[in-house]
């Protein structure tokens, strides 16, 4: 007997509230947005001829934004999350997608041609993330091990309601408890740092388009670099193109860029082909 089983499950939930127009847009007013949602794929084999292991994976997945306009603030906020698994015949589960990262920004309508600002970011890993390309995992990272925080103030500039960007001086603070290498200084080597502060200059450009009638892009792009060591930036490049198949179909690509040496002396890469069912809830 053979025996073949697919299984595939995408659902999305998307909360999202109505685009608010420059003069209709009330004071103290709160404006929640966001899309969550599950990917699961199930293969099951049974004297299945033609090669090939059970497999089972998932992925979770979450854009989520709370916005407060009290004219002449503005304080916005937005969470992302992502976690993941994948199980391969008799092997264990692994880790394919493990990330939290948290922004706010508070800025004041000067009525000059660029806005103050002040902004927090935060992230790190959801779960225990792990290094896979050996004979066994070992572990890389923990919650908060490595854990970034980063506090920044400077001008924001809005081009276009399209296109806006920054620009200012950053303190970038580096937390570990276990895995060091990430905030150790090479150079003390008597000495193992737990935690790191470096100052620095941070730039975030994000852009917004409509492409077609059914097709947007979604691109921010960071970078920071500390003043003792300006020739060598950290880049963060996250970019999401999103296609409306139908009113409740979508199609999101996903492909993330990060260069940190202070990780990784070479360029990381996530890409991720995501189909979702949206429901607007209100």
């Amino acid at each position: 007997m053979r025996k073949f089983v697919l299984i595939t499950i995408i659902c999305s939930i998307s909360l999202f509230a109505e685009d608010a127009k420059k003069d209709s847009v009330a004071q103290k007013t709160w404006l929640p947005l966001g899309v969550a949602g599950i990917n699961l794929s199930q293969i099951s084999l049974d004297n299945w001829t033609q090669g090939g292991e059970d497999a089972l994976a998932f992925s979770l997945y979450g854009n989520f934004g709370l916005d407060y306009f009290d004219k002449p603030w503005s304080f916005t906020n937005k969470l992302k999350l992502a976690f993941g698994k994948t199980k391969l015949g008799s092997d264990d589960y692994k880790t394919t997608d493990n990330e939290i990262f948290l922004e706010d920004l508070l800025t004041y309508n000067a009525g000059w041609f660029a806005e103050p600002y002040f902004a927090n970011t935060f992230r790190t890993v959801i779960a225990n993330g792990y290094d896979y390309s050996g004979d066994s995992p070992i572990q890389t990272a923990s919650f908060f091990d490595p854990g970034y925080l980063m506090q920044s103030i400077g001008m924001a500039y809005k081009i276009s309601d399209n296109f806006t960007t920054r620009l200012g001086f950053g303190f970038q603070e580096t937390f570990t408890s276990k895995f060091n290498g990430y905030s150790d200084d090479v150079e003390t080597l008597d000495e193992i740092e737990k935690f790191r502060f470096e100052t620095g200059i941070e730039s975030v450009t994000s852009a917004n388009f409509k492409l077609d009638d059914n097709l947007f892009y979604t691109g921010e792009l960071r970078l920071f670099g500390a003043f003792d060591a300006m020739d060598i930036w950290d880049v963060r490049f996250d970019n999401i193109l999103t296609a409306q198949v139908t009113k409740l179909v979508n199609v999101n690509f996903n492909v993330l860029l990060i260069y940190d040496e202070d990780q990784i002396k070479r360029t990381q890469m996530k890409e991720a082909l995501q189909i979702g069912i949206a429901y607007a809830l209100f």
